[in-house]
């Protein structure tokens, strides 16, 4: 099955152009979305693997000096080291920068996080219970609601019902994902673990690529010098667009080649 390109050959020029001029930078972060990003998505999350030309162009930036690669992700920090099958070199940002692994660095919940957790949890787990197509995701600061397999009324009925449950709940955040909504204790987003990974490597510049509506909080907090890539369709704060994930695995090896050429390696 073909894809039909969602970017113009003038596009895509402009797209290697900005890969050129950030090849050029000092210290490069690459930081980047997981599931429809670096992975195709999947009906069943835990069955995502990262296509083979995205992990060769990571482990070729990941050899080369001034260098960082990050993946910035909605999941859980556990079971992203699981499936992303990336170096130990790659750091990683889980449920949505509230777990960060730079240097073995972990997340703890106050008292009051853990009790609103468990709120969220009892909501979440009531609603799906025996709904076919409908589970619950588990994440150490919230938990996600997944509908993806659901028909739209069975969808419609468990978010209204886990709405009404959860509306007068104080510290709890909502955040809506591609068939998913996820509820948290921490307003914490990509945004964040973005800053957070620029500080920890000294990025002079940053390219993250994300296909998500969650994205769209680290694609809005880039400056300038910096790239943003919005894969597949959607509103967008991103500077340019590719169509999928085999894009991106073309767009790291071609940014490996220019690094590479630029004496980096």
């Amino acid at each position: 099955m073909t894809t039909t390109p969602l970017t113009t050959d003038d596009e895509s020029r402009a797209l290697s152009d900005a890969l050129g001029r950030l090849a050029t930078t000092p210290r490069l972060l690459v930081a980047l979305d997981f599931d429809g990003t670096l992975a195709p998505e999947v009906d069943q999350p835990m069955a995502a693997r990262p296509l083979p030309e995205s992990k060769e162009a990571i482990r070729r930036l990941l050899e080369m000096e001034g260098t960082s690669v990050a993946l910035v992700s909605g999941r859980d920090l556990a079971s992203l080291d699981r499936i992303s099958e990336m170096p130990e070199q790659v750091l990683l940002v889980g449920s949505h920068g509230i777990e960060v692994r730079i240097g073995g660095e972990v997340t703890s919940l106050t008292e009051d996080e853990l009790a609103r957790r468990a709120v969220i949890s009892e909501a979440l787990h009531t609603a799906a219970d025996g709904r076919e197509g409908v589970f619950v995701e588990e994440k150490p600061a919230g938990l996600a609601l997944h509908t993806r397999l659901a028909d739209e009324a069975t969808t419609t009925e468990v978010r209204e019902a886990v709405r009404q449950r959860l509306a007068d709940e104080p510290g709890v955040h909502g955040r809506e994902g591609k068939n998913v909504r996820e509820y948290a204790v921490r307003p914490t987003g990509k945004d964040d673990g973005v800053a957070r990974l620029r500080e920890a490597v000294g990025a002079t510049a940053v390219l993250f690529a994300g296909d998500d509506v969650t994205d769209e909080d680290a694609l809005r907090s880039l400056g300038e010098g910096d790239l943003g890539i919005r894969v597949g369709p959607g509103e967008t704060a991103a500077s340019h667009r590719v169509a999928d994930p085999a894009a991106i695995g073309r767009l790291l090896g071609e940014l490996a080649d220019l690094r590479e050429h630029l004496g980096h390696a």
